[in-house]
């Protein structure tokens, strides 16, 4: 929750008060500059971010600072985290020939998932993944690295070339291709991130709407039954939550695999 909202609910605004409900929307995400320099303003979700990376940085260099041959505590936690990676996310799209993008896979993986796990935690309580502006340099870094790799290995022209499905009737290419290219070019790296963006932007309203509906209605009347059931549902979209923070990760993750797949391999 922010600013506005959070303001109005605690400040005693209940259903039997006068006030309206204090309904959540875009301003729970916007967020007032923590610092400023010069016109560059620093913001929670900045904050978090960068505390996002620094959780994964930090967890795998305590994990491998000095690796052992039998694993014990946070080495045997993080060669865990890299084989779930490996076995679940690598090995199906690329095989054992992909082993050398294990790495950047699971920065990846890890970093999207502890962004969007900020919002389960008391006092951070917000999924950085849910303003867009963080999404798209992910997509960026991972469509760069999807055209540099299918250039590399298939040349520019026989890239261009295995886009397209062979074997349709000549006429058909007029509109195959304009579709192909639209997507390969446009759709996908669209739909990766809005994909990312929109779940946990939902995800975060329902839970914020949940709650303060919680608070809202409570009071000493009918209005508590209400309060209770509302409760019950920010409880159900919370553990929902766990759930999706995980599975966005996984999915973004495992499309960028994919994609890495078929850059390092023609499709068709």
């Amino acid at each position: 929750m922010t600013g506005d909202v959070s303001a109005l609910a605690s400040g005693g605004c209940h259903i039997f008060s006068g006030c309206g409900f204090p309904a959540p929307g875009l301003q729970d995400f916007e967020w007032k500059p923590l610092f400023s320099i010069g016109s560059f303003d620093f913001t929670k979700p900045m904050l978090l971010a960068i505390l996002a990376a620094l959780v994964v940085i930090v967890f795998f260099w305590v994990a491998f600072r000095s690796p052992k041959l039998v694993p014990r505590g946070m080495q045997n936690l993080g060669e865990l985290a890299i084989l779930a990676v490996r076995d679940q996310i690598l090995r199906p799209s690329l095989g054992r020939k992909g082993d050398s993008y294990l790495p950047f896979l699971v920065s990846l993986f890890f970093f999207i998932y502890i962004m969007n796990v900020m919002e389960l935690i008391p006092l951070l309580q917000f999924p950085v993944t849910s303003r867009i502006g963080f999404v798209w340099p992910l997509v960026f870094i991972v469509y760069f690295l999807y055209l540099y790799l299918g250039v590399k290995n298939q040349g520019a022209w026989g890239y261009l070339r295995n886009m397209i499905p062979p074997g349709v009737p000549a006429p058909i290419y007029v509109i195959l291709v304009p579709v192909e290219l639209l997507r390969f070019f446009v759709f996908q790296p669209f739909t990766l991130g809005v994909r990312l963006f929109g779940n946990m932007f939902a995800g975060h309203l329902l839970l914020t709407i949940f709650t303060l509906a919680s608070w809202y209605l409570l009071s000493l009347s009918v209005g508590l039954v209400y309060a209770a059931g509302s409760f019950a549902l920010a409880i159900f979209v919370f553990l929902l939550e766990t759930l999706v923070t995980l599975l966005q990760a996984f999915i973004f993750t495992t499309l960028t695999a994919t994609y890495i797949a078929s850059s390092v391999e023609p499709a068709h």
